[in-house]
């Protein structure tokens, strides 16, 4: 659920609970497409007035990689702010105020309709640069490039949240939570393998740039 009412989530989380439904909730545009990417939900609850942009822009946002399900929430309730949701991908409507029991029937009538429907491969494209980021694969320049595991959720970690820095503590801990066996110095080591398969150097980063005394932020060109 992409929705910046806090309230609100939290009385859906509880309500939709009770009905085995296990509700994810953001509050800005960015938060939810990386959840998205993230957990691959059955269905997103996507609010129109959002920070950031608003839920229709954010509606052409995820049906340009997904078909993911999405029911749009409301508290406009015009006839063409409806048609505009319905024409841009959404699979259905609902204005605020609504009765909870109705979004949870909305719900499973859009799962149940979802089992034939299937989930457009996800893929991160930079310049000169593809990354599958639920598939293990990485194309460099058209060319499918070799890479481990560890190195992979390295680049995915980074290139999953372009210009933001981290430290060398923050990838540790990062790693370590995917139940890794990693220590200070093969983050290093990591880094440098995979500047190596990126055709990258430390000197004129294209993808990977080291923040002197602050940490590493991925720079590749987003197309």
């Amino acid at each position: 659920m992409i929705d910046d009412d806090p309230a609100l989530c939290t009385r859906l989380q509880e309500y939709v609970a009770q009905y085995d439904i296990a509700l994810l909730t953001c509050g800005t545009p960015s938060k939810g497409l990386t959840a998205l990417a993230q957990h691959n939900p059955d269905l997103v609850l996507l609010d129109v007035m959002l920070p950031e942009k608003d839920g229709f822009t954010v509606c052409k946002d995820i049906r340009e990689q997904y078909d993911t399900p999405i029911i749009m929430l409301t508290a406009r309730g015009e006839l063409t702010d409806k048609v505009l949701g319905l024409e841009i991908g959404a699979d259905d409507y609902l204005a605020k105020p609504f009765e909870p029991r109705e979004l949870v029937a909305r719900i499973n009538v859009l799962l149940r309709r979802g089992n034939t429907r299937t989930k457009k491969e996800l893929k991160w494209s930079f310049l000169g640069l593809d990354i599958y980021p639920e598939h293990h694969k990485l194309v460099l320049d058209g060319q499918e490039i070799d890479i481990t595991g560890m190195e992979f959720r390295l680049l995915r970690l980074l290139a999953g949240n372009p210009g933001r820095i981290y430290s060398r503590d923050e990838l540790l801990n990062e790693l370590k939570g995917m139940g890794s066996d990693v220590y200070s110095r093969s983050v290093d080591i990591l880094l440098s393998r995979l500047r190596n398969k990126l055709k990258d150097s430390a000197q004129s980063p294209k993808y990977i740039k080291t923040i002197r005394n602050m940490g590493y932020c991925f720079v590749g060109k987003r197309l």
